[in-house]
């Protein structure tokens, strides 16, 4: 059997705010409509998402001028409340997210397995692009 080492990206933040916003701003439908956005000519204008182990989320993300969209999807495998989220992507790909309560502030790290069709670097700045517009929704409300 061959097994082949994907390799792992990680991105993070430190947003001003408690775990407990943080953790409901990072998963109620109404919220990542708002934030899941790497870019201001992008948006997600569709959510919806069934947090527990073996449930599904979806994210129906798509350019404004309406010339390219896709469904980023995936199955929980691990839910720990407030701590951590683990999930399989549709393509097979893993992405673990801890949240650090540090009293006022909340550190997110996102560790994902890279795909092959772009850049590494290119894969790193999209998902911390989108982890920063989160910092910015989360901390402005």
């Amino acid at each position: 059997m061959e097994t082949t080492s994907k390799t792992k990206i990680t991105v993070r933040t430190t947003i001003n705010a408690p775990v407990e916003k943080v953790w409901k701003f990072w998963t109620s439908p109404e919220h990542i409509t708002q934030w899941n956005n790497a870019s201001d000519d992008w948006h997600t204008p569709h959510a919806t998402n069934d947090l527990r182990i073996g449930g599904k989320f979806l994210s129906h993300m798509a350019a404004k001028d309406g010339s390219f969209s896709f469904d980023f999807e995936g199955t929980y495998s691990n839910v720990d409340l407030h701590r951590s989220i683990e999930y399989t992507l549709a393509d097979e790909r893993k992405v673990k997210i801890h949240f650090t309560n540090k009293g006022n502030e909340t550190e997110v790290e996102e560790t994902f397995e890279a795909e092959s069709m772009n850049a590494i670097e290119l894969q790193r700045s999209g998902w911390q692009a989108i982890l920063d517009n989160f910092k910015k929704y989360v901390e402005s409300n």
